[in-house]
């Protein structure tokens, strides 16, 4: 071959090792753009050198970090597992890497920028082995999973709090309460607010929406950690005491409620003066939930027949 046509013939190969790249490089844009409108993050890991390459983000960013302001190695990624979740997502890993479990896959938290918390579903599978059958490289995605988790989060707190409130519903109150019957002496107050329905028809719902949420908050302020509150509806509440009926600390803890319901409540548009009356009930036995919150209900309303606002115990 001639001097000129070998010129011509490694032109030629210059001119298509270009055009490859850039077929190459616009397959990667495109293959980055759908993966990220997925939230994917395409990733391979180097096992020899730990270096991890992301194919349509840098990893970082799924955790806050600007670009460069963290290494894409697998030493940074495992840095930044959660401490709780550490020791499960390295096990998983490792038992698909020497052979233990066909491919990998952890649901894990992640700590970012800040300590920014990040919820990651990760995959990934063996794509590459060496002479000697050992991995060479893995290949797999991560699915940010924040968004999902945080709804997740909010349907648990709906599906056993009170929406207005933030106390337990009657669903988690009965869950409570078999827990409780079975750990130990336990009684159950139903505390029902007097003349709540002069505020709603004076200031309105909205005001006695805040007179229902201040008092749930000045009695959760004052209650030991042990014992329960939620609402059942309306203006009727419930408590859930694991202690003796006749323990000296149930009738303060009654009077405590009286109180903090009888304090004037500073609305918007004005103060609200209420009050409560309260029926306390031993639970005995494997008395069920309906009829120990029955018996509480009826001992409370010896209180409204003698005036309201005052205290009721049936042992």
């Amino acid at each position: 071959m001639s001097e000129e046509a070998l010129r011509q013939q490694i032109a030629l190969l210059k001119k298509h090792n270009a055009r490859l790249k850039r077929i190459a490089h616009d397959a990667r844009n495109k293959l980055s753009a759908a993966l990220d409108g997925t939230g994917l993050c395409l990733w391979q890991l180097d096992i020899p050198s730990g270096k991890l390459v992301i194919f349509n983000r840098r990893w970082g960013a799924m955790l806050g970090f600007q670009p460069k302001e963290s290494e894409a190695r697998f030493d940074a990624w495992r840095a930044h597992l959660h401490p709780d979740d550490a020791a499960e997502v390295l096990k998983a890993f490792y038992d698909h890497i020497e052979g233990r479990a066909p491919y990998y896959e952890a649901l894990h938290r992640m700590l970012g920028k800040d300590d920014k918390i990040t919820w990651v579903l990760d995959r990934g599978r063996v794509t590459a082995w060496d002479e000697n059958g050992q991995p060479l490289k893995v290949t797999g995605t991560h699915i940010d999973m924040t968004k999902e988790k945080e709804y997740e989060a909010q349907l648990s707190l709906l599906a056993h709090h009170d929406p207005l409130t933030g106390l337990a519903n009657r669903h988690a109150l009965h869950a409570h309460f078999l827990g409780m019957r079975a750990a130990g002496p336990l009684c159950v107050a139903f505390i029902d607010l007097d003349n709540f329905k002069h505020v709603n028809d004076t200031l309105g719902h909205r005001s006695g929406d805040k007179v229902l949420m201040q008092f749930s908050q000045r009695v959760s302020d004052i209650l030991p950690p042990s014992v329960v509150m939620g609402r059942l509806g309306g203006d009727e509440f419930m408590l859930l005491i694991p202690f003796d009926v006749d323990n000296p600390l149930v009738a303060r803890l009654a009077q405590w409620v009286l109180d903090a319901a009888q304090a004037p409540f500073e609305l918007d548009n004005g103060y609200a003066q209420i009050g409560a009356s309260m029926g306390i009930a031993a639970v005995q036995g494997k008395v069920r939930f309906d009829d120990a919150l029955t018996r509480a209900d009826e001992t409370m309303y010896q209180v409204k027949r003698q005036g309201k606002q005052g205290i009721s115990i049936a042992r």
